[in-house]
């Protein structure tokens, strides 16, 4: 979360004339209310199994740049098809970043706690490595760029990366 996933997706996107689709975008457009809503309704089980099946539906489209949500990698079948259809690449975001970029944020369900900055170790903590094991780029740092994101993926894996 604040990661920049979606900020580089589009900008990456567009400049490999790709469309740009984020799933938490996608999953509010097909049921109509926001995700703090499905929250609140199903609880976090409940919003991972619509994730699981637009990230199913997504992983079947071409030339499209797709920003998951943060807990997307939680599911194994969803890191089977990210992993299988796509290149992937993980922002790796330092945690005070993280926290300064998602404070005020009240469209985060599982940062409303009283201490997000302990919340975001525990979700890096178990997620860091599932990121980490699906990933054909991992990037690192506070100013990432979609020109750096682009540069990286053509100098680690040439032209193969478009899959």
């Amino acid at each position: 979360m604040g990661a920049g996933k979606t900020t580089i997706g589009k900008a990456l996107a567009k400049r490999l004339t790709y469309r740009f689709i984020d799933s938490d975008h996608e999953i509010e457009a097909r049921t109509g209310v926001s995700l703090p809503t499905i929250f609140e309704i199903e609880g976090e089980d409940g919003f991972r199994k619509r994730e699981a099946q637009v990230i199913a539906d997504l992983a079947a489209l071409e030339g499209h740049v797709v920003a998951t949500g943060g807990g997307a990698v939680l599911r194994p079948e969803n890191r089977q098809y990210l992993q299988a259809t796509g290149f992937v690449v993980y922002l790796d975001v330092p945690l005070p970043t993280l926290c300064e970029r998602t404070r005020h944020d009240r469209n985060r369900p599982l940062l409303q706690v009283r201490d997000p900055l302990q919340k975001l170790k525990e979700l890096h903590a178990q997620r860091d490595p599932l990121y980490r094991s699906i990933a054909d780029l991992v990037v690192s740092g506070s100013r990432i760029t979609a020109q750096s994101v682009l540069h990286l993926m053509n100098k680690e894996a040439g032209e193969s990366w478009r899959r």
